[in-house]
């Protein structure tokens, strides 16, 4: 006799979108150096019916938050822990900027190994094109 086998945490999630009814859910990736082209993209992708979650901080602007040089790199690393979060709740990942850096490199590089869809503002700055 053969029993189903158990959804794993990732079709549960997409389950649970499905019964829901949620609009497609797109995560924005990139240099924070386009944070202006995040919130253009963000207004877009949002008048198309998504939600839509992105970088909320940008540590090389100046803010009380990071000013400490040790709390900023701790908080860069809880940061990156909340941006790849935001990558697995994301049914797509919109890159945006024409230049990537490590950070997004590696974003692109585990939004892939998910198995998430990937779109660039600037296709020509695919690593895998």
């Amino acid at each position: 006799m053969s029993y189903p086998q158990p959804l794993t945490p990732e079709e549960r999630l997409t389950d649970a979108k499905k019964r829901l009814s949620l609009p497609r859910i797109v995560v924005i990736c990139g240099s924070t150096r386009f944070m202006t082209e995040m919130a253009e993209a963000d207004l877009r992708e949002t008048k198309a019916g998504k939600i839509v979650v992105k970088p909320g901080c940008d540590l090389k602007s100046p803010h009380e938050f990071w000013s400490d040089p040790v709390e900023a790199e701790a908080l860069k690393a809880r940061l990156d822990d909340l941006h790849r979060a935001k990558i697995r709740l994301a049914d797509e990942v919109l890159v945006v900027g024409d230049y990537i850096g490590d950070s997004t490199r590696a974003e692109i590089a585990y939004a892939r190994s998910l198995g998430k869809p990937l779109r660039f503002t600037h296709p020509d700055v695919d690593p895998d094109a």
